[in-house]
């Protein structure tokens, strides 16, 4: 298996799954400094390599792999700026095309919740999606554009649509990690939005395995929420964390405004996941 954005947040521990199902791993990144960081790196595979710019050669090495988890997507967090579908789209679909054409027939490539829009409530992967954000866009235009692709070359596709997920090696500019770093620090309070977004959130243990799953199947082809399906208050989460790590702070609610890209109530329906991981 070949995994792009394997030395990312949520790709380290994917590859580290991956390693304890049994599997062989090629690793993609761009810096062989940071994957030399990785606990895993003497048990795998690296190719170094820039997607937007492949080098020929080391392409033509990777392409030849059985399946490709697809999970490299520059520029987060900034989800407005217009390089997700000028740059990182026409990027990631040459780079899945190369593959599919010489023969890769089982393709993971994670999207995202913000596809579906401004829409509140349940989720659920039948919904129509309306993205409202240059990287959901981005996105949802890749998932199309593959689905085209799939009318001309024999390929199982599956869309792992993520929610919000947090844990160790997310950025440090994301909630929990903030709220960490000011535990670390022994501070008495966290500045933070009103807290009353409801929000569904997985930890990235649990995102790792569910991806390594979905990997593994070789009959599924489609679109799964990537979710826990318990909808949470994002001041009930930060209240949650403190009381796990044992912190006594005061949440200075209301400091930051509510960021105008999300919906203010959203989470995932898990019905599709949830079936998918019983045995047959």
């Amino acid at each position: 298996m070949a995994v792009t954005g394997a030395t990312g947040f949520i790709g380290r521990h994917l590859v580290s799954e991956l390693l304890e199902r049994g599997h062989e791993i090629i690793a993609v990144g761009r810096s062989r400094e940071r994957f030399l960081t990785m606990d895993w790196a003497s048990k795998v595979c690296f190719e170094q390599i820039d997607i937007d710019e492949p080098d020929p050669a080391t392409l033509q090495r990777l392409v030849a792999t059985d399946c490709l988890l697809h999970l490299a997507w520059p520029g987060l967090p900034n989800y407005q700026d217009r390089f997700h579908f000028e740059r990182n789209l026409p990027a990631a679909y040459r780079w899945i095309q190369a593959f599919v054409d010489e023969g890769c027939r089982n393709v993971l490539v994670t999207g995202t919740c913000f596809e579906y829009g401004a829409r509140e409530g349940k989720l659920s992967e039948w919904m129509p999606v309306e993205p409202t954000n240059s990287y959901a866009l981005g996105k949802d235009c890749l998932h199309r554009f593959l689905r085209i692709l799939q009318t001309s070359l024999p390929f199982q596709l599956t869309w792992a649509r993520l929610f919000y997920t947090y844990g160790a090696g997310q950025n440090p500019g994301s909630l929990i990690a903030q709220l960490d770093a000011a535990i670390d620090r022994g501070e008495d309070s966290f500045a933070m939005s009103g807290g009353e977004q409801i929000r569904d959130y997985l930890p990235v243990n649990v995102v790792a395995r569910h991806l390594a799953m979905l990997a593994e199947k070789q009959d599924f082809d489609g679109t799964v929420n990537i979710c826990s399906g318990e909808p949470i208050s994002v001041r009930r989460l930060v209240e949650q964390h403190c009381a796990a790590r044992n912190a006594e702070m005061t949440l200075q609610l209301g400091h930051y405004p509510y960021p105008d890209y999300e919906p203010l109530a959203m989470w995932g329906d898990p019905s599709l996941l949830q079936s998918l991981e019983q045995p047959r």
